[in-house]
């Protein structure tokens, strides 16, 4: 197994919204009503929000590959594609999301350092992301690279207002 990191591009908009409904229902169907998912599926990721979003040059998607099958993907923001205004030079990881017959496969992993390479690479201050508050794997998984709570904010999923956390992690504190 050697895994592949590409950068996306506009010509893989299809293939990116097909990963992202399927990975997104994966992680949190079961704990959402199916009617607000489906509103939350409709409005993030369809064709026009994603095509805004991969013509951003604030935006950065990358594809994770295993012998040629895609695996899973990420979404990075910088300056004003950010979605929050806390870290102004800093990169948020906004979506890390392997299909869930590819977990526990170190993929993950793989994306966070990525998103460390690229935060270093723009020399940026801080690493940051919102997780939901229920989603115990990825609060752990987080913990474990060093991030540390900030604050929270609102995640609304259709009628569904949740929270979610905002961790941080300082570049002076990343574990390389």
């Amino acid at each position: 197994m050697t895994p592949i990191i590409t950068l996306c591009t506009i010509n893989d908009l299809e293939i990116l919204q097909k990963i992202s409904i399927e990975t997104f229902t994966d992680t949190f169907a079961a704990d959402n009503d199916p009617k607000d998912l489906q509103d939350f599926l409709d409005t993030a990721y369809s064709l026009p929000q994603l095509t805004s979003e991969l013509n951003d040059p604030n935006a950065f998607f990358y594809f994770v590959h295993v012998n040629d099958e895609l695996t899973g993907y990420l979404k990075l923001n910088i300056n004003d594609a950010q979605t929050e205004d806390d870290f102004p030079n800093g990169l948020e990881i906004q979506r890390i999301y392997i299909r869930k017959n590819h977990k526990k496969m170190g993929l993950g992993q793989l994306l966070f350092e990525k998103s460390k390479e690229v935060a270093k690479e723009l020399k940026k201050d801080q690493l940051w992301l919102g997780v939901w508050e229920h989603n115990k794997p990825a609060l752990s998984f987080y913990e474990k690279q060093g991030f540390t709570k900030h604050s929270q904010h609102d995640f609304v999923l259709g009628d569904d207002i949740q929270t979610d956390f905002i961790l941080v992690l300082n570049s002076s504190d990343s574990k390389n």
